[in-house]
């Protein structure tokens, strides 16, 4: 699963947000040309012929790699956001944190009953907000195809939790602890 063209590309900072953190900054891969198309059309290649009306990105950096990913895939894009940030009426899914809850969103007919939707994020940690989006998606009346990221942090279990969840999972990369 670990390609070296991706990690490559990505930098780690360390103690980010709090100290003893290790943060994958997506940044470096989506400034370099070459290493933005690569990981776009290696996300698309697996849905290239199925069909699939949107993809749906979950805030904020799953609006770069969503938008691209649609526009590959001739479909519609949905955004997911955090509370407050979207004009129409919304439709809401709660979801734990490590100390505390949070909140994803999406307009109300963002999603037609039968949709198929292709999630997509930057990395999946502990798939709290993976797990949110698969479940506002259904609730909206779409299928999740499938899920994909860039960064997979498997130790923490989130990939496997969306598995479980019965949805296909990919990852460029990944990287092992946390």
């Amino acid at each position: 699963m670990a390609t070296e063209w991706a990690t490559s590309r990505i930098r780690t900072v360390p103690d980010f947000p709090k100290a003893g953190i290790q943060f994958r900054d997506i940044t470096t891969l989506l400034a370099d040309a070459r290493g933005f198309r690569k990981a776009v059309d290696e996300l698309v290649q697996p849905y290239v012929g199925v069909a699939i009306d949107k993809v749906a990105g979950i805030e904020a950096r799953g609006f770069i790699l969503g938008g691209a990913i649609a526009h590959q895939l001739a479909c519609g894009f949905i955004p997911i956001r955090k509370p407050g940030k979207l004009p129409y009426r919304t439709i809401s899914q709660s979801y734990q944190l490590e100390y505390g809850e949070d909140c994803l969103q999406i307009h109300e007919d963002a999603i037609r009953s039968g949709d198929l939707v292709l999630l997509t994020d930057d990395l999946i940690a502990t798939g709290g907000t993976a797990e949110a989006a698969v479940k506002l998606i259904r609730q909206a009346g779409g299928t999740v195809v499938a899920a994909c990221f860039v960064i997979d942090l498997p130790d923490l279990g989130g990939a496997q939790k969306i598995r479980d969840m019965g949805i296909e999972v990919i990852s460029l990369c990944h990287f092992d602890g946390d």
